[in-house]
């Protein structure tokens, strides 16, 4: 099996996020920036790929690279990590001894994760993983036509969730999703592009995405499980009760639509 890291990055000027990532594997860069071109950088060791593209989005950005990949497994990544030696081996390892997987998700030191042993993931868990964790089969995704909501992710202009729509699509679909508390990777804190506090902003976008991914009644119980198990990270900036009220206005404006667009729709 052949591992590529599928980095998803914003104006760079060369392939230096490679050396500083420490990635020692093949790459493939998708940099959104103000041309369109594609550079390969082939040596003994490691091939390097740069898509340079006009298109914004996250979402529009891991899809690119998923449609562009052509290794066994793909494993996502951002600009802000930096990985650890050996996490090849490690990826391509767990794929051997959990040869039904087809999704793993690895830990990232600094990222939070909530899940602490190795065990089969389902929808509740599904919700509580980042897309840095991510390592898939990409046989499995391209066959089942499973990629990323470009209505979610930074520039979408809702929000995060993306990753979380993406796995509640792949365990729709039947794919096996399995978390290994196994490190590969530190997350620096670099400025998020879509996350700026806690604040009315966020929790009305939270409404919006979880609305749209689980429907109306689970959206509902999922929002005061949220509100009472991250109360001490909002709890700085807004009371329950205001940050309450927003994520339910959210929850109830539902102006996502699953047809493609924004605008009034009811389940």
């Amino acid at each position: 099996m052949r591992l590529e890291v599928l980095v998803s990055c914003m104006d760079q000027e060369d392939c230096s996020i490679v050396k500083k990532s420490r990635l020692t594997g093949d790459v493939l860069i998708v940099n959104q920036c103000t041309e369109n071109n594609i550079t390969e950088i082939v040596t003994e060791k490691q091939r390097i790929r740069i898509i340079s593209t006009t298109e914004r989005g996250l979402s529009n950005s891991r899809n690119m690279a998923i449609k562009a990949s052509d290794s066994d497994i793909c494993l996502l990544c951002d600009d802000d990590e930096v990985f650890v030696d050996n996490y090849e081996k490690i990826i391509l390892d767990r794929f051997c001894e959990i040869p039904q997987a087809d999704i793993i998700a690895f830990h990232i030191n600094n990222k939070r994760t909530r899940i602490n042993k190795m065990q089969r993931i389902g929808r509740l868990n599904s919700l509580k993983l980042a897309s840095v964790q991510l390592a898939f089969k990409r046989n499995s995704i391209i066959e089942h036509d499973l990629l990323f909501d470009p209505l979610l992710g930074a520039g979408s202009g809702n929000g995060c969730g993306e990753e979380n729509k993406f796995l509640l699509d792949c365990i729709a679909k039947g794919l096996k999703v399995y978390f290994v508390p196994i490190v590969i990777a530190n997350l620096t804190k670099n400025t998020s592009t879509w996350f700026q506090d806690y604040d009315e902003v966020f929790f009305y976008q939270r409404g919006l995405t979880t609305r749209y991914m689980l429907g109306l009644v689970p959206s509902v119980i999922y929002a005061v499980y949220y509100l009472l198990a991250k109360h001490t990270l909002y709890s700085h900036r807004l009371s329950i009760m205001a940050a309450g009220r927003t994520l339910f206005k959210g929850i109830r404006d539902n102006r996502i639509s699953k047809e493609g667009g924004c605008g009034n729709k009811n389940e």
